[in-house]
């Protein structure tokens, strides 16, 4: 069983989560903090290229800005410091394999993100010295790997 209780301090909120598993109680208390979408959040540069795919649109998920197609399938989340690990990225999308090749060719990059990372997403360090024609074509892949085949069609024929 898991209560929660929130408290608010300083404009930060507090979960309390309490949970009693096999007769023993834990308790936590972790800040959680709401991302707000400012003008300049660093991730304008990835806006204009997701958004310029076909039917794409952006809105928080899990506090953080999200690319979804038609609004339902996500194919790119960006991420700040994501439970404190300090990267400042992306989590995208990826074909089969291609996690595994870009991680072992350049780790400092790439790498395996959390939650998604078992399906083949890769991770894409933002907070290192960017490509911006590589990460365009990186959000492409990634919504190739999402997108219906109409979709992908389209695409393509505007190329």
């Amino acid at each position: 069983m898991l209560i929660e209780q929130r408290e608010v301090v300083d404009d930060v909120t507090f979960v309390h989560s309490s949970s009693l598993r096999d007769g023993v109680r834990t308790l936590a208390r972790v800040p959680h903090v709401r991302y707000v979408p400012t003008m300049d959040d660093g991730f304008d540069p990835v806006r204009e290229i997701a958004l310029a795919l076909p039917e794409t649109n952006e809105r928080l998920s899990h506090g953080m800005p999200t690319f979804f197609i038609r609004d339902k399938k996500t194919f790119c989340n960006c991420v700040d410091d994501h439970h404190g690990d300090g990267v400042f990225g992306l989590w995208v999308a990826a074909g089969p394999g291609v996690q595994e090749e870009l991680v072992a060719q350049e780790p400092d990059r790439f790498y395996r993100p959390p939650y998604v990372g078992h399906r083949g997403w890769l991770g894409v360090r933002l907070d290192v010295d960017v490509d911006w024609d590589e990460i365009a074509q990186i959000l492409e892949d990634a919504y190739r790997q999402v997108a219906p085949k109409t979709l992908v069609r389209l695409l393509d024929d505007a190329q």
